[in-house]
């Protein structure tokens, strides 16, 4: 099979059409369907038979600056993809098998990428970051029977199963496999005809995803090659990617993001991903390889942005064209920087580990500052009341009649049976407003929306003001129990370079608070502090309401806690 039969020509079709209608909003909604595909493989149907052919083989499918440098054309990439893919056949790796993949951003990340889709596999993508012991539990949780990891990582699988395929990149490694070995082997590949590498199915698993875990135990995501190979046809949409773009994302491997923007995005445009390995991150190197580099699109997290917008950003001139932002929302005063000095609209957007993108402000789309934007075309979301009713704020919902293709096929349990969605509706878990436009405006988490006063407080909106502050750096809002008010807000607060932890930076706050936030919802308290997050960057509010908790019932406040009643400038 290949992009001219007739599974390859639907997904070439719904890209194009997409393409076709990137600044018509409304059109594309109405007129995009899903293609329907029974055999699907995004690495033989679409790397090797579209891109690695014809006018597109020759442009750069993969830029490396920095450390391990390299540059890959479609052809090159595919050539070298199937040498790995021999490989690893080589080894026994047959389809279904969990391969954990735990590799910074380095050629042989993309090409195991590619070489595990055209055997079958299923990845694990992993953070480096990982301890032994959390790759313990992944491992035997995700079921895995082969490890693809940099050598330097090797002693944190010490203990592991000697069952395991081990598969070190770089230097040798005793009872480990040779990566550069894999590489050597024949470029040419055929897919088996035997059971069980036969044709790949487009329901057939290919991806196997750990969330993050911000309030409980990591869940793990399965992913067909379906779901994100032709669900991410949204993500290009949002991103508003087009071919021969060279597209900068900034997500460390091992996250979904970096499948959405780093893999799966770009390659159905037949763009560039281009990658910039500058070691720990600082905006101005940044900001000159993107000029360098002529990077066309770039996504990247708010923490990025708000780096991006303390350098005199007017003066690098960029080949930008598409600005986008993701992960939480884009406060909009960054927003407005960004778009002083390059005349570029940062577009948010809104996606999960389990689904591709969901909600965003592509091309063309007039943006609200503030709003995740609009559902995307074939998602029809809704805001659904705890009882299940269509309300203007409430939990995002992704309908499931008819079930979007970009939508996981369900959780994986640690027997390795999947539980499948079921109902009417699957719920995300995150809260939003819907404005009379359509626009969906993010609340926070269902999990992180409070009470005090009896007044609904989003920690959200509060950290967005928080954060116009020159002092805060970044903020995350939590209840703290109160006798009186059942909850006050609380604000743990990281300061901006050279700010100090005292009293009169937390009274300039308070005084700033008061100015631009109502009463009802104000910050009461204001803690100084590094906030905890997940590996992958994500704030960890249920440890800082843990806490809290904590402090109430043992009747004391934490020792670098300031209080609006300790403040009597603050009662004029």
């Amino acid at each position: 099979m290949g992009a001219g039969t007739p599974d390859g020509k639907a997904f070439k079709a719904a890209r194009d059409f997409l393409v076709a209608h990137r600044s018509d909003h409304a059109a594309a909604c109405a007129g995009f369907r899903w293609p329907e595909l029974e055999n699907f493989n995004f690495a033989l149907d679409w790397f090797d038979a579209e891109l690695a052919q014809g006018d597109s083989a020759t442009r750069p499918a993969l830029t490396i600056m920095g450390e391990g440098a390299a540059s890959l054309t479609f052809a090159e990439l595919s050539e070298s993809s199937n040498r790995v893919a021999n490989g690893l056949r080589g080894l026994g790796v047959r389809r279904g098998d969990r391969i954990l993949l735990m590799l910074g951003n380095v050629v042989a990340l993309w090409e195991t990428m590619l070489a595990a889709m055209k055997l079958g596999a299923v990845v694990s993508p992993t953070a480096t970051l990982l301890t032994a012991h959390d790759l313990a539990e992944r491992i035997a949780r995700g079921r895995v029977r082969h490890v693809i990891a940099a050598a330097e990582d090797a002693p944190k699988f010490a203990t592991l199963d000697p069952a395991v395929t081990r598969i070190a990149v770089g230097a040798a490694v005793e009872g480990w496999h040779s990566y550069a070995a894999l590489a050597s082997a024949p470029s040419g590949f055929v897919p088996a005809k035997f059971v069980p590498d036969g044709v790949t199915k487009a329901t057939d698993p290919m991806l196997l995803y750990f969330t993050s875990g911000t309030t409980a135990k990591p869940k793990l995501v399965l992913h067909s090659h379906a779901s994100y190979p032709v669900g991410h046809l949204t993500t290009a949409y949002w991103l508003g990617l087009l071919a021969g773009d060279v597209h900068l994302n900034i997500s460390s491997p091992g996250w979904a993001k970096h499948a959405y923007s780093c893999v799966f995005a770009p390659w159905i445009a037949g763009a560039t991903v281009f990658i910039a390995n500058l070691g720990r991150f600082q905006a101005k190197p940044l900001l000159d390889a993107i000029v360098a580099h002529r990077v066309t699109t770039i996504c990247a997290p708010p923490t990025v942005w708000r780096m991006f917008v303390q350098e005199d950003l007017a003066s690098w001139k960029t080949s930008l064209r598409e600005v986008c932002s993701a992960g939480e929302p884009l406060n909009p005063e960054v927003i407005e920087q960004v778009q002083a000095a390059w005349g570029l609209v940062t577009r948010d957007g809104y996606g999960q580990t389990e689904t591709t993108l969901q909600i965003g402000n592509p091309p063309g789309l007039p943006v609200k500052y503030g709003s995740m934007g609009l559902a995307m075309p074939g998602y029809d979301m809704h805001l659904l009341d705890p009882d299940g009713r269509e309300a203007t704020e409430g939990e995002v919902a992704i309908s499931l009649q008819p079930r979007p293709t970009g939508l996981m096929m369900g959780y994986q349990n640690d027997d390795g049976t999947t539980t499948v969605l079921a109902g009417t509706a699957y719920r995300t878990g995150d809260v939003a407003s819907r404005d009379a436009d359509g626009y969906l405006t993010y609340v926070g988490r269902a999990d992180d929306v409070f009470k005090a006063s009896d007044y609904r407080i989003s920690p959200f909106e509060l950290e967005s003001v928080l954060i116009e502050h020159p002092a805060v750096a970044e903020a995350a809002v939590v209840p703290a129990p109160d006798p009186t008010r059942l909850a006050v807000p609380k604000a743990y607060v990281t300061l901006a370079q050279g700010c100090a932890a005292d009293r009169a930076t937390a009274l300039s706050i308070f005084l700033y608070l008061k100015t631009n936030i109502a009463p009802f919802r104000r910050v009461r308290r204001i803690e100084f502090a590094e906030l905890p997050k997940t590996i992958s960057g994500k704030i960890r509010r249920v440890e800082l309401r843990q806490t809290e908790q904590t402090l109430f019932q043992q009747g004391t406040r934490a020792p670098g806690e300031f209080r609006e009643e300790d403040f009597p400038e603050l009662k004029s």
